[in-house]
């Protein structure tokens, strides 16, 4: 296989079982036999095993970059390699170009909806959160990855790992008793919030008290840990946080989250290190980039593996086995869960069920996740 020897260089089997499992099963059944398949997940080492993955099941392979400096970053030693290996790496406008061409993907696994102005013949699956505003309007099927429970492994417990790994790389390294002050309490702020717990922080979470009720809420989750948690409209107290923290993160999905006035000015005059954790900038466009760590991308971002396979193979196997639901309902194979099968569409319960049950199973991970599990319960 392709990439096989790079793959086994640097990974234990047990960190990619769901990928792995899909690989085995796709070299009998060859779901993506002659399609043109676009993959534009970040492209870092460990997407390799995603890429392997899908060529084991057939599909003329394309991966995706926006250029650089977009908030989906890429190590470029892995585009080269890519490239070496006569796998075409496209931009949305390239894509676009070749549909001028009448020369159209089959099958488009997005990430941010950076491919969403594109027109596969089949359609689309849909990585993160972030993604989906840009697909609201779609005539085509869209499968959400982030609307399941398998992406609370790589962003509950992932980008906690991340976050601090990258702090370390960044020359920080002593946690216990420093303050760790966190914007936003979804799956990824919820994440880093525990890790800090976990690394002795005294944390603090700053979100909108007002989605305590909501199913999706963690601040139950948080408090029972003992972060201390803060409403985003109680300005002064925000303020008062952010002049004590030693480390502050924003993780709330939400461009410009932190760019009033009166926020700007409390970061600008604290000594704070800052870092972001969201797809977007959240610190405004005017705050000066050096001022936070990564100039401003996701810190995890600056790592060469940013999220662990170990955490991120679930999401990428979902990622991939969703564009496989897509050709088998195309085929007629299996029906769609919903009369009108175009639109945003959650992944199918049996899926996420067989690779979470994989993951728990054949990974290194299981207890981990029968703990968040357990704290979401």
């Amino acid at each position: 296989m392709l990439f096989e020897e790079l793959i086994q260089e640097h990974y234990n089997s047990k960190e990619y079982p769901a990928l792995a499992a899909l690989t085995e099963e796709w070299n009998e059944t060859r779901p993506f036999e002659g399609l043109k398949v676009l993959v534009a997940t970040p492209i870092f080492r460990n997407t390799l095993v995603q890429y392997e993955a899908l060529l084991a099941g057939g599909a003329e392979l394309y991966v995706g970059r926006t250029v650089e400096g977009t908030t989906v970053p890429s190590d470029p030693e892995i585009v080269e390699l890519l490239q070496e290996s006569d796998i075409s790496v496209l931009s949305p406008e390239m894509v676009l170009d070749m549909e001028q061409e009448d020369e159209f993907m089959d099958l488009i696994l997005d990430c941010a909806g950076q491919f969403s102005a594109c027109h596969p013949k089949i359609g689309f699956v849909e990585l993160t959160k972030t993604g989906v505003s840009y697909y609201e309007d779609v005539d085509f099927p869209v499968f959400i990855a982030d609307s399941g429970i398998i992406k609370h492994i790589e962003t509950s417990l992932g980008t906690g790992d991340g976050f601090f790994r990258g702090l370390v790389q960044a020359g920080h390294s002593d946690f216990e008793g420093k303050k760790l002050l966190v914007f936003g309490s979804g799956k990824v702020g919820c994440g880093i919030a525990l890790h800090g717990v976990k690394n002795g922080c005294h944390v603090v979470t700053v979100t909108d008290q007002s989605h305590r009720n909501q199913s999706n809420d963690f601040i139950l989750t948080l408090e029972s840990n003992g972060v201390k948690v803060v409403d985003k409209n109680d300005i002064p107290s925000v303020i008062t946080e952010i002049q004590s923290a030693d480390f502050l993160v924003t993780a709330t999905g939400v461009r410009n989250a932190l760019s009033s006035e009166e926020l700007q000015a409390a970061l600008s005059n604290s000594k704070t290190v800052l870092a972001n954790m969201g797809v977007e900038d959240e610190f405004s466009d005017d705050f000066p980039e050096e001022r936070v760590l990564n100039k401003k991308l996701p810190l995890n971002f600056s790592l060469e593996e940013p999220t662990h396979l170990k955490y991120i193979d679930a999401s990428l196997a979902l990622h991939a086995a969703l564009g496989e639901r897509l050709v088998l309902e195309r085929d007629g194979v299996i029906d769609a869960e919903d009369e009108n099968s175009k639109g945003l569409r959650i992944p199918p319960a049996e899926i996420e069920q067989k690779l979470l049950s994989i993951t728990m199973q054949d990974g290194l991970i299981g207890a981990e996740i029968a703990q968040l599990m357990g704290l979401q319960a």
